[in-house]
């Protein structure tokens, strides 16, 4: 009897997640840092959501922010992360065409949103800076809602030609994805066909779209630090620019990471794809894990806060 992996098909019912290739005998113990690192982002996300809300300082165009980037984080380690453990622990490596493309079509449209907070974060940080007296009025909460909008409708409207491209495509070779997640590149390369529109697809919208973002942060922090070295004093150099040192870790938590992982994708043939894989899951759950941490540490109204119910929560 043919391997029914492998028979001919042409709308597969179902993908099969493989996990970690060539680790499976280790996938249990390999679930235990990502099991970890979930619990974190989840603990770690919740609460800046449930600072922000309850702390009247915290109610501002910066934290509002925070907020959609912590929201997102949440969605994007959700949509990955749950099905990750469920192969690692019960090898529950099926999941039907449909949940694929949904899983994929959430996983990039909120990866591709955080990096649009990111540039709504940069464009907050140089109005306070380089024109502080018009903040409060360029920045007011319904602009806020408003660019919170539009990051969530660019992101959705980017991404939506990706599980309609996955579904009109033929597969007769395998139904078997190499990793424990529906990835678009990995589905797409299951196809039995030219699927070169969804590659150059792909490719605009990590140029087009990814690529200006990271143009406007840089252009951003150009007029950020040129604003910053016109201050008369180093001490006030210095604290203005500690303004935004948590953003600038968190640009660095996303983009170095990403970046490291496409040039090791396209160079590193040499590379094990199970190394491939490994870096590529804990790519995905370096941002939601880190941010709280770095939001948590360096901002001092949320870690006053946290500190205050900690000690307080007794009283």
């Amino acid at each position: 009897m043919p391997d029914s992996n492998v028979t001919d098909f042409t709308n597969p019912s179902t993908f099969i997640l493989l996990g970690i290739p060539g680790l499976e005998v280790a996938h249990v113990w390999i679930s235990i840092p990502f099991c970890i690192m979930y619990i974190t982002a989840i603990l770690g996300n919740f609460t800046i959501l449930f600072v922000v809300k309850m702390e009247p300082r915290l109610h501002g165009p910066m934290y509002y922010f925070l907020c959609l980037l912590a929201i997102t984080d949440l969605v994007v380690s959700t949509s990955i992360v749950p099905k990750m453990l469920a192969i690692y622990w019960f090898d529950s490596r099926e999941i039907d065409f449909s949940s694929c493309l949904i899983q994929l079509y959430f996983f990039h449209c909120f990866s591709v949103m955080e990096s649009g907070i990111f540039v709504a974060m940069a464009f907050d940080r140089y109005v306070a800076i380089c024109d502080p007296l018009r903040h409060s009025t360029i920045l007011t909460s319904p602009a806020v809602v408003k660019i919170g909008l539009a990051m969530m409708l660019r992101s959705s409207m980017v991404v939506l030609p990706y599980p309609f491209l996955v579904r009109q495509w033929p597969y007769c070779r395998t139904n078997i994805i190499p990793q424990p997640y529906c990835a678009h590149i990995a589905v797409v390369n299951l196809a039995c066909t030219d699927t070169r529109v969804s590659s150059y697809y792909g490719l605009f919208v990590v140029i087009c779209v990814i690529g200006l973002d990271v143009i406007f942060i840089a252009l951003s922090y150009t007029q950020i630090l040129r604003a910053i070295f016109s201050l008369p004093t180093k001490d006030a150099q210095i604290k203005t620019f500690g303004t935004c040192i948590s953003h600038l870790c968190a640009i660095l938590t996303f983009y170095i990471p990403s970046l490291f992982f496409s040039l090791m994708f396209r160079f590193g043939q040499n590379v094990p794809l199970h190394f491939h894989i490994l870096i590529a899951n804990v790519y995905l759950l370096m941002p939601p894990v880190l941010n709280p941490i770095i939001y948590g540490v360096r901002t001092k109204q949320i870690r006053d806060r946290l500190l205050w119910l900690f000690t307080n929560k007794g009283t």
